[in-house]
């Protein structure tokens, strides 16, 4: 492994004006598109990609390469390319500060990955909450135009390319690629079935390619430097750099680009260590929708294959760390309501399941549950599991089984008569004081308003 901490998207991110056009060219910017549409075919960017390595940063850790390869260019119909900007996964914060950042590492990447499938329309779906990120997406898109660097005859080679920056409405379920596109159509986001895949049948019925934000940004570095650089980074089977989220009971939590294959023990002593007089329970490796992972787990390399090989998933890289003082009751809770909550409904198992997986953990919490309802809550988790058309059942059926799985005891007490917040006072895990009326009301509302 290369040094710890590989600064390529995030190379520029502290510099004043890094979102500028004028900034992000003084370094290079746009080179690589010029080198890509001016010296290599469609086709040699496809096989640069895949030679690379680069593997989806949004989640499932798909070959980019390969996706890309799948748009069947034979097609009479318009090709697209999406970006996937959503990021509503808890816990996941490196899109938007990369949106923020550095807006142009982003379109540069859409250039290169537009050519490359032969498209000539790219949207970029942002999650409509952010409203200060999407208008400097924007305005960096107006100086791209302005600049020649989109529009018609790109770098004088006859391509041309148009770029539409959409806001989202705010649904969890559009981070679903299908969702994300039938969003994108003007209709309710929810999954759709697949087969078609996007790539036959996407955007408007035509072949589209769905990336990740930082799929696409880590592009123009790979055009510029080649494969082989790329792959010095990372392990065998996961190549690269990718950021990665450290987040809640740390001393400095951010964003941390490292090769894939670093340790959580390694991002927790750059996050600079547990918070003082408190050990870590345990942390999630890629977002509250998968396994959690434990102390047990701190010398797992953070790469695709080996947290699979550990019972888990990479995901988002949303690393959450919870210290002692942190209730698995409550914490399975808050996910469970969480994904009730943002159930598009369409699927009848994730929506009864998450109703009801809700009402059980809440009487579990509160010290009201009842013998065997440990037992029951898997047995709802089970019937759940694998029999919706996307994996947000997955997600919290996987926060649920893995809490158990590591922390079941608080569980059975919760069915014995002992509410969490008794064995774990609520305030005690608080990053933040708490105002002094908050904590006298949660102290007489039996924990509720924590």
């Amino acid at each position: 492994m290369v040094d710890k901490l590989t600064p390529i998207v995030t190379a520029h991110w502290g510099e004043e004006g890094s979102w500028r056009l004028e900034n992000y060219v003084s370094h290079g910017g746009y080179g690589a598109a010029r080198k890509a549409l001016t010296t290599m075919s469609s086709p040699d960017v496809i096989s640069l990609v895949k030679d690379a390595g680069l593997r989806g940063r949004g989640g499932a850790g798909f070959p980019t390469g390969m996706k890309w390869s799948f748009i069947p260019q034979d097609n009479p119909n318009p090709k697209y390319l999406v970006v996937n900007c959503d990021e509503s996964e808890p816990g996941t914060c490196k899109d938007m500060p990369m949106l923020m950042a550095t807006p142009h590492t982003l379109i540069e990447g859409i250039i290169i990955a537009c050519y490359a499938v032969n498209a000539h329309h790219a949207f970029v779906y942002v999650r409509g909450e952010v409203l200060h990120v999407i208008r400097r997406l924007r305005k960096a898109v107006a100086e791209a135009y302005e600049a020649g660097y989109l529009g018609a005859d790109l770098f004088g080679t006859g391509y041309g390319l148009d770029v539409i920056v959409h806001a989202g409405a705010g649904a969890y379920i559009c981070g679903e690629e299908t969702a994300l596109l039938d969003s994108l159509e003007g209709r309710r986001g929810q999954p759709r079935l697949r087969p078609p895949f996007p790539a036959v049948e996407g955007l408007y019925a035509c072949p589209t390619v769905v990336n990740n934000a930082e799929s696409i940004a880590s592009v123009p570095a790979i055009v510029e430097h080649g494969a082989a650089w790329y792959q010095q980074m990372g392990t065998e089977r996961s190549k690269g750099a990718m950021l990665y989220s450290v987040s809640g009971h740390v001393r400095r939590p951010g964003q941390f680009e490292a090769p894939l294959g670093i340790t959580m023990r390694e991002l927790i002593e750059m996050a600079g260590g547990i918070r003082e007089g408190h050990e870590l329970k345990f942390f999630t490796p890629g977002g509250s929708s998968t396994p959690i992972f434990t102390p047990e787990h701190l010398d797992v390399p953070l790469d695709y294959e080996s947290v699979s090989a550990a019972g888990s998933i990479l995901g988002t890289k949303a690393l959450q760390c919870f210290d002692d003082t942190v209730s698995a009751v409550r914490t399975a809770l808050r996910w469970t309501e969480f994904y009730k909550h943002e159930s598009c409904g369409k699927c009848t198992p994730c929506r009864e399941g998450s109703w009801w997986l809700v009402q059980t953990l809440r009487n579990i919490e509160a010290g009201k549950g009842s013998p065997g309802d440990v037992d029951k809550m898997l047995d709802v988790c089970d019937n759940v599991s694998m029999k919706s058309f996307c994996t947000l059942a997955e997600g919290f059926v996987a926060c649920i089984t893995s809490a158990v799985r590591h922390f079941r005891s608080e569980f059975e007490a919760g069915c014995n008569g002992t509410p969490a917040w008794e064995l774990f006072p609520y305030e005690a895990s608080a990053l933040f004081a708490a105002p002094r009326e908050l904590v006298t009301v949660t102290s007489t509302n039996e924990g509720g308003a924590a």
